[in-house]
């Protein structure tokens, strides 16, 4: 498995989690809308403090986005690619958004895939305030009123990143429904869902949204993306009898989209990994 030496301290801590009780909800965005009120503008109004966002279909147009990059300076391992802005309209396959605070202000982090107007299939970071919605889409969450996410300057990546705490008294981990994690880098991400999963006492559970970044990746099919960083999605996965099976969308420096499911004990944690995890019934 690949790792990278982050330019910082090692947190000793390499998985924050917390647990909640997270709450369903579906809605349509609007044309006009920027993704970040579209997506936002929901969870405040539902008094929510952190959760997660699945998105499908609609379109965009502004649309911008930047991809994952070489590093810009010795202050980084990896970074982002100068903003792309292609002309016309791009139409959304598949978005997963982590919903919090920055500042006091309602933040997104949302990795995506689409089609751009030239018709190529591409992904990564969408700027969700320099993205407009030109036809609706269809956007399901998983909310949490118990547990906060807000950023922070991250010492170790030297990013702000987002951070998972408890929104007033902490909840028990072993009974709770839903759990919000925050994984660090050098850690398979198979392995850190399995780690979440086991402390929380789900033998058998559900990713919800989630995204992170992974140095390059290995599909379980025995294909490899050899880039230093890519930026990734879940499309699907499960902990079954406690072993983690992730279905991902990952994108590389050069905005290509790889789909599948993952190699066990072959995929880093590059920067960060927003998990959320809950129990099945």
């Amino acid at each position: 498995m690949r790792t990278l030496t982050q330019p910082g301290p090692i947190d000793p801590v390499r998985i924050d989690m917390v647990a909640g009780e997270a709450e369903t909800m579906a809605f349509d965005t609007r044309p006009g809308q920027t993704l970040h009120a579209a997506l936002t503008g929901p969870m405040i109004a539902a008094g929510f403090q952190a959760g997660t966002i699945e998105l499908t279909g609609g379109a965009f147009n502004p649309f911008r986005y930047v991809m994952p990059g070489p590093p810009d300076n010795e202050t980084h391992v990896a970074y982002f690619t100068a903003p792309n802005a292609p002309i016309g309209e791009t139409l959304l396959e598949r978005a997963n958004a982590t919903f919090g605070w920055a500042d006091g202000q309602p933040f997104l982090h949302c990795h995506a895939v689409w089609i751009e107007p030239d018709g190529r299939r591409r992904g990564g970071h969408i700027l969700p305030r320099e993205a407009v919605f030109s036809r609706p889409g269809a956007a399901r969450a998983w909310g949490f009123r118990d547990v906060r996410i807000e950023t922070g300057l991250d010492r170790e990546t030297n990013f702000t990143l987002f951070g998972v705490r408890p929104n007033g008294a902490p909840n028990a981990l072993s009974t709770a429904g839903a759990v919000a994690a925050r994984v660090r880098p050098n850690i398979d991400i198979a392995r850190a869902v399995e780690a979440i999963a086991q402390q929380a006492g789900m033998r058998d559970a559900t990713i919800r949204g989630s995204i992170g970044s992974l140095v390059g990746a290995s599909f379980a099919d025995g294909r490899v993306v050899d880039d230093l960083a890519t930026e990734v999605l879940v499309r699907s996965g499960q902990v079954r009898d406690g072993k983690a099976e992730l279905d991902l969308a990952v994108i590389d420096m050069d905005g290509q989209v790889h789909d599948g499911v993952l190699a066990r004990d072959r995929n880093a944690v590059l920067i960060t990994f927003d998990v959320i995890l809950s129990r099945n019934a």
